[in-house]
């Protein structure tokens, strides 16, 4: 896969591709594209820093930051070297090591083992040492779909309280394990619609916690 290419061609050809950390593998059905220093939603819209400097770096690269303080999260830089563009995984299908998964998030159905993109990081038992690794290297890979994608639906990014009504998530349509929309409170407009593939519109997300 080329992911020197734009955050916002890459981000829906990632959806169905399998995403393999140690002995667990999900198949990815949401993510979002962030468009480097001009989008001011995006961690890297200040510039460099210390904590982001992995964003910043060559496509194919992990950077991983935590949420809330709790979650570990997992975004693939994409695009030209020093742009900070990267696509977040949001939520993913666990298809290997799903007895390993479920020791990690004991309890959670399997549907929801890799709903959201903090579930997927303790799915995956993600930790900050592996922001800047590159994907390809020993037990981290980017795999090819064994499926077609199937249909994809677009809409607002989740929580976030600037750009907001950007359509720059993107989901397999009808997938289970995609996390539910959730605006910002923050955020000073509150879209409620996407839109699919063939231009449909649709709901922003699926109504599930």
């Amino acid at each position: 896969m080329d992911l020197t290419r734009d955050a916002l061609a890459v981000a829906p050809d990632l959806l169905g591709m399998r995403f393999r950390l140690g002995p667990v593998t999900v198949r990815i059905t949401e993510v979002e594209a962030y468009h480097g220093a001009e989008d001011p939603a995006a961690h890297a819209h200040r510039g460099w820093r210390p904590h982001t400097r992995h964003l910043f770096e060559r496509p194919g690269t992990l950077y991983c930051y935590r949420s809330y303080g709790i979650h570990i999260c997992a975004n693939v830089v994409c695009g030209p070297v020093g742009s900070g563009s990267a696509v977040l995984l949001r939520a993913g299908q666990v298809v290997d090591g799903l007895d390993v998964a479920r020791a990690r998030r004991p309890g959670v159905p399997d549907v929801r083992l890799a709903r959201g993109p903090g579930c997927l990081g303790q799915a995956l038992a993600l930790t900050l040492d592996d922001s800047g690794r590159r994907i390809g290297e020993r037990d981290l890979e980017l795999l090819p779909r064994d499926e077609p994608a199937g249909s994809i639906a677009t809409g607002p990014r989740v929580g976030v309280s600037v750009a907001a009504r950007r359509p720059w998530r993107f989901w397999l349509a009808g997938e289970p394990s995609v996390s539910a929309y959730r605006p910002s409170p923050r955020a000073r407009t509150r879209p409620v619609v996407g839109t699919g593939e063939d231009g449909v519109r649709i709901e922003a997300g699926p109504d599930r916690v």
